[in-house]
């Protein structure tokens, strides 16, 4: 457990915070891409601050406070233009860099009054569907191209704000153990409730051990399940908790990047970033990317808790806005738990120190290749499937399309394979 002193230490997310001055060093998704191409502005909320993101006529992309520092007005409700953003209130005028560089009711106003004029400004650019921003300190990183956003395959991404603080959803990606009661044995308990079966991919996930291992990027997670070898993906390759928001997870033709972007101190929003590239059938031509809300909660506030996710959020959101370490009991089973919060520490004091945390990219790349099982649980196609029917993807407009995909894979396979 946790002093208070060290619980809000860990969680608040705000400007001059000792979280918010390391997570301050990573770009972050605001927006779909597809949601600037309909319409070329819209608000964002992160990290306890508000702003206003926006792609230019030319196909420049720029994020500014929103506040524009003329009159307070919001620059939300401004004129996207083919190099900028104008106020819509009096028509001050500012570049992707925050630079002020026409004031409407004064055209021949000088540079050096306009240089005064600025607005707080980040960096934004569009990687894999989404729209990215960093809004810390120059110089800024390299926007980490993950294998994720550069891979060829659907993509298709299920999301939701939901009303809790970042780094509880984070303590989940490094607990295992989760997995075997969570999802097996309660997910039993709630299907025969209702009367419907288990499905046969997440039951009877038991673990012999587990296993956390830091690396530049984060933390790989380990699991070895009874009737597993070592030689078994779970275990010999695992899969990583990409510090500080990710998880890189899937297999099995279904990759899935679980993004927790902190909104502020008691809300995140959640992204299920999964791409579909089953071997045996060719990669779909074009960039096909669908994005949609995921139901979490019902109209009369109980959790929807008969697929995956569903429990997760159950689980992440009913420890309250911020969960209470103060009062927890951790256990020898909560180890990953544990090399978390160490990670979150040793970043606290390295941005103290005046150095880069943990996975921050400095270095020009083309693809950032994670470590990933391929052949998760080691139950083949059948995995994808249940991972459509019982996760957040059955709300996806492309699920019948996508378990088809799978399907006609594990055919081509299977044929091949008789020949």
């Amino acid at each position: 457990m946790l002093s208070q002193e060290e619980n809000d230490e860990l969680t608040h997310v705000g400007p001059g915070t000792p979280m918010g001055d390391v997570l301050r060093n990573y770009w972050y998704p605001v927006a779909f891409t597809r949601e600037l191409e309909e319409f070329p502005i819209r608000q964002t909320r992160l990290l306890g601050e508000e702003w206003a993101v926006f792609k230019t006529g030319d196909g420049g992309y720029g994020i500014v406070d929103e506040r524009c520092p003329h009159r307070g007005a919001s620059l939300v409700y401004g004129i996207v233009e083919d190099d900028g953003l104008r106020c819509g209130y009096h028509g001050w005028k500012f570049d992707t860099a925050g630079e002020c560089v026409e004031i409407l009711a004064e055209p021949d106003s000088s540079p050096k009054f306009r240089a005064g004029c600025g607005v707080r400004s980040g960096q934004a650019q569009e990687l894999g569907g989404l729209v990215w921003a960093y809004v810390g300190e120059s110089p800024a990183p390299e926007l980490p191209r993950y294998e994720a956003y550069t891979m060829d395959g659907i993509r298709d991404i299920g999301h939701a704000i939901i009303p809790c603080n970042w780094l509880q959803i984070m303590e989940n990606a490094v607990d295992p153990y989760h997995v075997e009661a969570l999802h097996g044995n309660y997910f039993e308990f709630i299907a025969k409730q209702q009367g419907t079966p288990m499905p046969e991919s997440f039951g009877g996930n038991k673990h012999e051990k587990v296993a956390f291992d830091p690396f530049e990027h984060g933390i790989i997670k380990r699991r070895l399940l009874v009737g597993q070898s070592e030689e078994s993906d779970d275990w010999k390759i695992g899969h990583p908790l990409v510090f500080p928001y990710k998880m890189w997870v899937g297999g099995n033709g279904v990759f899935q990047m679980q993004i927790r972007v902190p909104v502020d101190d008691t809300h995140t929003h959640v992204m299920f970033y999964t791409i579909h590239a089953p071997e045996g059938v060719p990669a779909p031509e074009g960039d096909r990317c669908v994005d949609y809300e995921i139901e979490w909660i019902t109209d009369d506030g109980k959790y929807i808790v008969d697929y995956i996710e569903g429990q997760d959020i159950m689980a992440w959101v009913s420890q309250g806005p911020v969960a209470d370490r103060v009062n927890e009991r951790i256990t020898k089973s909560d180890v990953g738990v544990v090399a978390c919060r160490r990670m979150f520490k040793e970043a606290v004091e390295a941005v103290r120190n005046g150095e880069d945390p943990i996975a921050v990219v400095r270095e020009p790349h083309d693809t950032i290749k994670l470590p990933l099982e391929r052949s998760k649980f080691g139950r083949g196609a059948q995995f994808a499937t249940d991972w459509i029917n019982d996760g957040s993807m059955r709300y996806s407009p492309l699920a019948e399309e996508l378990k088809k995909l799978h399907i006609d894979a594990a055919a081509a396979r299977e044929g091949l394979g008789a020949s």
